[in-house]
C-alpha cells in the first residue's frame, strides 16, 4: 500500500460521510458547519484545502454531522468513591464514542489496603481501577471511527506509586493508556542531589517505607524497558496556569500537550509550517494571516461544539482554551537548509513559535473586543487586556493530520526518510519523505552519473535508509547533505530536549514530543534525560528507546516491504 492509497483509506475509514468522496468534500462540510457566514466559511475552507491548516480529527469527522462533538482533548476528575469512579468511566466512554481522548489522574483514589468504612472492606487501589477503565475503552473502540485513548496519571507522592510503575511492565497490559507520573520540585531536587536513601513516603496500610531511590529506579527502569511512564512537572505546569483562581492542574490529555482543569476540553488545530516555505524563505505574512484565521476557526468550534456532558460544556466555555500548534517543522527546516540539531535551527524555531503565539494572542484580543472576553478572564493572569481565550497554543503529535497534509509530524524530527507505518487495522504502508527525495535527486544530478546510475543510486539510498533509519554511513554523499538530513535517531537526545525547550518558551500549554534514544542507550542516559528536561523547565517528557517495544506505529523495513 502506498502512502497516497493509505491516505485515501484513512479518509474513507474516518472522515468521509454520506455522499462525500473527496478531501474537498470534507473541507467544505467542516468549513460551512463551523463558520458564521459564507465569507468566513470560504476563508476556513481555503486554509484547509491548501493544507496550510487542519483541525483535530474529531472536527474533521464530526462537524456538520449528527454527532457534532468537535474537541480532541478532555480531562475528567476521578474522585475516591464508587459512584464518582464509575461516573468518570461512563463519561469517558461517551467521549471516546465521539472521537475524543481523556486524561485521568487517579491519585484521589485511596491506596490499596485502605479501610472502606461503608462496606467494612479494604480498597483495591487506583491501579486496579485503571484496568477497568482500560477494558471499557477497549469495548468502545470497536464501534468507533477513532481509537479511544487515555492518559493515566499518578502523583509521585501517592503510596501506590510502585504498583503504578509496574502496571505496564508486560507489553500489551493496559494498552489503551499512556502512563505518566506527576512529579514535584521536592522529589526532583532530592533526585538531583542523589539523596536516594531518603524516605519519601510510608504506605498507610502496609507500613512499607519507599525511598526516593526506589521510586526513581522504578521510573527509569520502566522508561528503559518500554518507554513508560512519562514525567509531568507539577510546578512548571502550574507556573503557567492562566487560571489559578479555578484551581491547580494535575492532569493532561492522552498525549500530554494539554494540561487542563477538571472537565475542561480543548479543540486543537495545526499549521503546516512547511507549506509557508518558498525558495528557502518563510512567508511570514502568509503565516500571520493563517494564524489569525485558524484562531477564529478554533474559537468558533467552542460555540458550535456538541458537548458530551453539561459539566464539560460549562468548564470549556468558561475558559475557552484552544490549542493551535505546528506540524511540518522538520520539513520546513530541511527546506531552508538548516539542520534540526543546530543552534540556528533552534533559534529559528523559537522565533517562529514566538511569532505564532504573539499573533494568536493579538487575534484573541481583537475577538474579545468584538465578542467579549472568556467568562473567567477577571480572575486570570491576563491582566493587560481582555482575551477571548485563556490559552491559545499547544503542540500536538499530529500523527494522522500530518499524513493528510503530507508533512513531517508535529515538531518531531523525521523518524526515517523512508519508513513503514502501521495503521489501526494492522496493515502497513511505506512513506518516503518528499523533501528528502527531491534533494537526493538534486544532489545526484550534480554527480557525474548516467541517468540509469542516478536512478539506481536513488533507489539504493532509499532502500538503505528504510532498512537502517540513517544515511550517515553513506560517506559518498556530500558532507552538507549528511549534516542536513539527519533522522530522529541521528540526533542526540540532548538536542531533542533542547528543541522542545526552545518551543516551550512560547507555547501556552505543553508539547507532545518523543525524546528518541538509540537501543544502546543505558538507564543512566534515561535518568540524565529526565533531569535535563526538569532543569530546562519542560512541562513534561516522553522518552522512547528504540526497539524497546515489539509493537510500534512507525518501524523500519521488514521482509515483506518494497521501498519503491
Amino acid at each position: 500500500m502506498t502512502s497516497s492509497q493509505f491516505v485515501e483509506s484513512i479518509l474513507s475509514a474516518r472522515y468521509l460521510h454520506g455522499e462525500e468522496k473527496t478531501f474537498e468534500d470534507i473541507c467544505r462540510r467542516v468549513a460551512w458547519a463551523v463558520a458564521g457566514d459564507d465569507k468566513e466559511a470560504t476563508g476556513f475552507y481555503n486554509i484547509m484545502i491548501s493544507l496550510r491548516f487542519l483541525p483535530n480529527s474529531p472536527t474533521l469527522m464530526n462537524a456538520g454531522t449528527d454527532i457534532g462533538q468537535l474537541s480532541a482533548c478532555f480531562v475528567l476528575p476521578v474522585p475516591d468513591s464508587i459512584n464518582g469512579i464509575f461516573d468518570a468511566m461512563k463519561n469517558g466512554a461517551i467521549i471516546h464514542k465521539t472521537g475524543g481522548g481523556t486524561g485521568y489522574n487517579f491519585s484521589n483514589i485511596r491506596p490499596k489496603g485502605s479501610r472502606v468504612q461503608s462496606t467494612d472492606g479494604v480498597a483495591s487501589g487506583p491501579v486496579s481501577f485503571m484496568g477497568i477503565f482500560n477494558a471499557a475503552t477497549e469495548v468502545i473502540r470497536q464501534g468507533g471511527r477513532r481509537r479511544g485513548a487515555n492518559m493515566g496519571i499518578l502523583n509521585v507522592w501517592h503510596p501506590d506509586i510502585l504498583s503504578f510503575l509496574s502496571a505496564k511492565a508486560r507489553e500489551g497490559d493496559i494498552a489503551n493508556f499512556n502512563l505518566s507520573v506527576m512529579v514535584n520540585e521536592k522529589f526532583m531536587d532530592l533526585v538531583s542531589r542523589k539523596m536516594f536513601d531518603t524516605v519519601w513516603i510510608t504506605h498507610p496500610s502496609s507500613g512499607e517505607s519507599l525511598t526516593v531511590g526506589q521510586i526513581w529506579s522504578g521510573i527509569v527502569d520502566g522508561i528503559w524497558k518500554n518507554g513508560e511512564p512519562g514525567l509531568l512537572f507539577y510546578e512548571e505546569i502550574n507556573r503557567s496556569n492562566p487560571l489559578p483562581d479555578l484551581g491547580t492542574i494535575d492532569t493532561t490529555n492522552p498525549c500530554g500537550e494539554q494540561p487542563l482543569l477538571p472537565y475542561e476540553s480543548c479543540v486543537l488545530g495545526s499549521i503546516n509550517l512547511a507549506s509557508f516555505v518558498q525558495n528557502g524563505i518563510l512567508d511570514e505574512h502568509e503565516l500571520d494571516d493563517t494564524v489569525r484565521t485558524a484562531v477564529r476557526f478554533l474559537d468558533k468550534v467552542i460555540d458550535k461544539n456538541v458537548y458530551p456532558i453539561p459539566a464539560i460544556e460549562e468548564a470549556t466555555k468558561k475558559t475557552r482554551k484552544i490549542g493551535l500548534g505546528l506540524m511540518g517543522v522538520h520539513d520546513a527546516l530541511l527546506m531552508i537548509g538548516v539542520p534540526y540539531d543546530s543552534v540556528k535551527g533552534r533559534t529559528w524555531c523559537e522565533h517562529v513559535m514566538q511569532k505564532v503565539t504573539a499573533t494568536a494572542v493579538d487575534e484573541s484580543r481583537r475577538m474579545a473586543e468584538k465578542y467579549g472576553a472568556f467568562p473567567a478572564w477577571k480572575g486570570s493572569t491576563w491582566k493587560a487586556f481582555p482575551m477571548r481565550n485563556a490559552a491559545l497554543t499547544s503542540l500536538a503529535p499530529t500523527g494522522t493530520l500530518s499524513l493528510l497534509a503530507g508533512c513531517s509530524s508535529g515538531i518531531e524530527p523525521v523518524f526515517s526518510f523512508a519508513y513503514s507505518r502501521r495503521n489501526t487495522t494492522g496493515k502497513s504502508f511505506i512513506i518516503v519523505n518528499p523533501v528528502f527525495r527531491k534533494n537526493l535527486k538534486k544532489t545526484l544530478a550534480t554527480m557525474k552519473l548516467t541517468q540509469e546510475e542516478r536512478t539506481k543510486r536513488e533507489n539504493d539510498v532509499i532502500s538503505h535508509v528504510h532498512k537502517t533509519g540513517t544515511i550517515q554511513d553513506l560517506h559518498w554523499l556530500p558532507d552538507e547533505f549528511l549534516a542536513l538530513f539527519k533522522t530522529a535517531l541521528d540526533i542526540h537526545w540532548k538536542d531533542h530536549i533542547l528543541m522542545q525547550a526552545a518551543f516551550q518558551k512560547f507555547v501556552h500549554a505543553s508539547i507532545s514530543k518523543t525524546i528518541n534514544l538509540p537501543n544502546s542507550a543505558t538507564k543512566e542516559d534515561c535518568a540524565d534525560a529526565l533531569l535535563m528536561a526538569w532543569k530546562f523547565r519542560l512541562k513534561g517528557i516522553t522518552i522512547y528507546r528504540t526497539g524497546s517495544r515489539k509493537n510500534a506505529v512507525l518501524f523500519l523495513k521488514d521482509t515483506t516491504s518494497d521501498p519503491r
